[in-house]
């Protein structure tokens, strides 16, 4: 039932993708804010991931939730957040994404489908409900975070 709902919000989430492709462009300020609010369910999903595999309790329903949510986020086309004309301005606040990021997308490419691959293996490997092989996989995960943020995201 739970990876049926999942998989709704992923076919809602590309249906709007590809509605918005055929709609009139939105603006970069509108992109920019969709992909900072992307990127704060992100960490609120890692969050809590995080929380159960470093905490002295484990809730594998709840890892489960993060981990098909993160999954689906990184299957959705997040690519599509990214136009040209998107990388200087403020959604919510300035971009954090830096220039080179939209000159290399052969790199860009590779890491985002890392990305996806390794969200991909946590959502299954989190039904599991063993605590160690989903630490050892979500330390993956973020690594491919790491990998993106150390390379394209301006420093906080």
């Amino acid at each position: 039932m739970k990876f049926i709902k999942i998989t709704l919000a992923a076919i809602v989430l590309a249906a709007s993708t590809a509605t918005l492709a055929q709609q009139a462009a939105p603006k970069p300020e509108a992109l920019i804010k969709w992909r900072q609010s992307v990127f704060q369910v992100l960490a609120w999903n890692s969050s809590r991931i995080k929380a159960n595999v470093e905490g002295q309790q484990y809730n594998r329903e709840e890892v489960v939730k993060a981990a098909n949510s993160t999954a689906a986020i990184a299957a959705s086309g997040l690519g599509s957040l990214f136009p040209a004309g998107t990388e200087q301005g403020k959604g919510w606040h300035d971009t954090a994404t830096k220039p080179g990021f939209f000159q290399d997308s052969a790199k860009v490419g590779e890491l985002a489908g890392n990305f996806t691959k390794e969200a991909s293996e946590l959502a299954r490997i989190a039904g599991t409900g063993d605590q160690a092989a989903v630490k050892a996989q979500f330390a993956k995960l973020t690594q491919t975070c790491r990998s993106c943020h150390d390379d394209y995201k301006v420093k906080d």
